[in-house]
């Protein structure tokens, strides 16, 4: 981490920006965080829905009515 420091130049006093390093640790979380949705999408394109109907809760639900 020391070597990317060396990229941050001195701070003036009267102005203070990000700077280069800024803009590369922001660039790195971006690409991070899109890599992630990415993923998230494809797993979650994997998941059914649907559930198969419960016999027993629908017997349940009869028993109880009647």
């Amino acid at each position: 981490m020391t070597q990317l420091a060396t990229l941050a130049k001195e701070v003036d006093e009267d102005k203070v920006t990000p700077g280069v390093l800024g803009f590369i640790v922001f660039a790195v979380m971006a690409l991070a965080v899109w890599g992630l949705m990415k993923s998230m999408n494809r797993h979650m394109s994997k998941v059914d829905f649907k559930e198969a109907p419960d016999s027993k809760a629908e017997s349940g639900d009869a028993a109880a009515k009647g």
